[in-house]
């Protein structure tokens, strides 16, 4: 059981071999989001209710990871970012579609962006979330960094230039 939960909190060698672990743990996120999204009859919000589920199951199974790794929000654990990332696109779903694939791929990237920003530099306040114990610092401040990150892009959505 302790092997299936570092493979699974770490996403096997992603987590565990690549650089900026968290980057790749976020690009997975989202490949495996925008795929759900553009390959399958999955409503939208169907599909980001599962990530949101996964996120909960986060909490525990990144509490058991600290335990095993003997680190307090192991860089290699990743699961965060996987799970969180889809949450940045809470407010534009309908702009993430097979039938504009520009455009979906320019909401990506934005919100890519954005939450990778946010998770790095942990702004306003989101460096004290990563502070509580045990799982909950290691998800809550990727779901913090995520809502801010949903917020901006639908600023981005909203304001940008008419090219969109």
């Amino acid at each position: 059981m302790d092997f299936f939960i570092k493979s699974l909190s770490t996403l096997g060698p992603i987590g565990r071999k690549l650089p900026a672990p968290g980057t790749f743990g976020s690009i997975a996120g989202l490949l495996v989001f925008s795929t759900l999204i553009w390959f399958t009859s999955f409503s939208p919000i169907y599909i980001l209710g599962s990530f949101g589920i996964l996120f909960l199951l986060g909490i525990p199974l990144c509490t058991r990871a600290e335990i095993l790794l003997t680190k307090a929000d192991p860089p290699e654990v990743i699961w965060d970012e996987f799970t969180a990332i889809p949450l940045v696109f809470i407010f534009c779903l309908e702009d993430i579609n097979p039938d504009n694939f520009y455009r979906s791929l320019l909401f990506l990237c934005v919100g890519f962006i954005f939450f990778r920003f946010f998770d790095i530099a942990k702004p306003i306040g989101i460096q004290k979330l990563q502070s509580l114990p045990k799982g909950y610092g290691v998800m809550i401040d990727d779901l913090a960094a995520a809502l801010i990150s949903a917020c901006l892009l639908f600023l981005f959505k909203t304001f940008s230039l008419s090219f969109l």
